[in-house]
């Protein structure tokens, strides 16, 4: 992690641009074949909703754990628990370092935590950036 100074556009753009791509990946047909891609594009949208709150703080991100931990503290009730979302990183971790086919159930899975948990995180996070 690096420091530097908190960069509230940044992190509004961040969080439209993880919303436009989630939006994106909620059409494309789930299957076997895209289930890779569906994974992948999911856990950089909730990664993007992190990355936006520590640039909020001025942190720089070096890793894919640290954005998914910040969005884990936040105090948001969801149908589903957010802490699944630190399931979908180890998931894309298997799918991109280990050659991992995911099954039609976990892709299944993966777009259902999606729809029950990104809104009402993106929401916590840009009132949270929008206060600085």
């Amino acid at each position: 992690m690096r420091y530097k100074r908190p960069d509230k556009k940044n992190a509004l753009s961040l969080l439209e641009a993880a919303r436009k791509d989630l939006k994106f990946t909620f059409t494309i047909k789930v299957s076997e074949d895209s289930g890779s891609t569906i994974i992948r594009n999911i856990h950089n949208s909730f990664r993007m909703l992190g990355d936006s709150l520590l640039v909020s703080k001025g942190i720089e991100p070096t890793d894919h754990i640290t954005p998914i931990k910040e969005l884990l503290k936040l105090n948001i009730n969801t149908s589903r628990p957010i802490n699944l979302i630190d399931s979908i990183r180890r998931l894309r971790n298997n799918i991109n370092y280990y050659g991992y086919r995911p099954k039609l159930n976990e892709v299944e899975d993966v777009v259902s935590i999606a729809k029950t948990c990104f809104e009402p995180l993106y929401k916590e996070v840009k009132k949270i950036v929008s206060k600085i």
